[in-house]
């Protein structure tokens, strides 16, 4: 599971060959969500606050363009 970035006690993750659309996985200790990248929306979440939801996306929409570059490189 290659690490993209890290924030605070949480991994951003994306998986190569992974299934479309561009996402992203964002997982801390008892919480997992998915995010995806165009536009930035998760639509997957366990155990996270909306709070955090909200403060992911953001944090995720400020960094697109080199998600979106490392989706590219791992799914080709």
């Amino acid at each position: 599971m290659p690490v993209i970035l890290r924030y605070r006690n949480v991994k951003v993750c994306i998986f190569p060959d992974d299934h479309s659309p561009a996402h992203v996985h964002v997982i801390a200790p008892g919480c997992e969500a998915k995010f995806t990248l165009e536009p930035v929306n998760c639509y997957f979440c366990r155990g996270f606050k909306e709070k955090f939801i909200k403060e992911m996306t953001e944090y995720l929409e400020q960094r697109i363009e080199m998600l979106l570059e490392v989706w590219n490189e791992y799914q080709n």
